[in-house]
């Protein structure tokens, strides 16, 4: 699990559009903390501090250290609002979180054993399905990626949630199989790439393109 990064906030009495503007115009972005069964705080925090955390890719996925005036809050962001032209964060929506806090994740997967999987040392493909896992886990035990092992994987087979080392106490949300993360793709014979080469050769051949279709059309007049 990554070690916490840290954000300060501004307390904030009002809300509403024409307060959120002028807080973007200052440089800062209008968020909440809420949950824990406690009443909700409106904040607001640097644009440039939250963006950089945003685009590191893991704010959904590890913890913040907000500090409020003298208080501080153990946080995780569970939704933000980009401009929609300019990618800038505009509003982000922090849960309070305790070591009893459970809540469904997306975490990352990583394939590993690549160097032991026969598919891929005869030349096969990792065909890759879900690059994340919905995961439900506990607030402070969140993994920054979940192994997934392709030892002894052949031509053809499935890659598995049962192949994913998975936290203690963590379970995928989906509990009713054993769902594919990827299949493993066996490399096309000779055969095959002549066959697609003929079919593509014969898709370009019934092209027309629009120079010649207006050839063809003062032609005719």
């Amino acid at each position: 699990m990554s070690k916490n990064y840290a954000l300060k906030a501004d307390a904030r009495e009002r809300a509403g559009k024409g307060v959120a503007r002028s807080l973007r115009r200052e440089g800062r972005t209008p968020a909440v903390i809420y949950g824990d069964n406690k009443e909700p705080i409106k904040i607001s925090i640097s644009t440039n501090e939250v963006n950089v955390e945003y685009y590191k890719g893991q704010m959904f996925t590890t913890l913040c250290d907000l500090e409020v005036g003298s208080d501080k809050h153990v946080v995780l962001a569970r939704d933000v609002q980009l401009h929609p032209v300019t990618d800038v964060v505009e509003h982000v929506d922090f849960l309070r979180v305790t070591p009893k806090t459970k809540l469904a994740v997306s975490v990352p997967v990583q394939f590993i054993n690549d160097d032991k999987c026969p598919s891929l040392d005869q030349k096969g493909t990792l065909n890759v399905v879900r690059h994340t896992v919905e995961l439900v886990c506990g607030a402070m035990n969140i993994p920054d990626q979940i192994e997934v092992n392709l030892e002894g994987k052949e031509h053809g087979d499935a890659v598995k949630i049962s192949d994913a080392t998975l936290p203690e106490g963590a379970t995928p949300v989906i509990s009713d199989r054993d769902f594919t993360i990827a299949t493993l793709v066996p490399p096309k014979t000779a055969a095959q790439e002549e066959a697609e080469e003929a079919a593509a050769d014969a898709e370009g051949d019934g092209i027309v393109s629009d120079e010649e279709a207006a050839a063809a059309e003062g032609a005719e007049e």
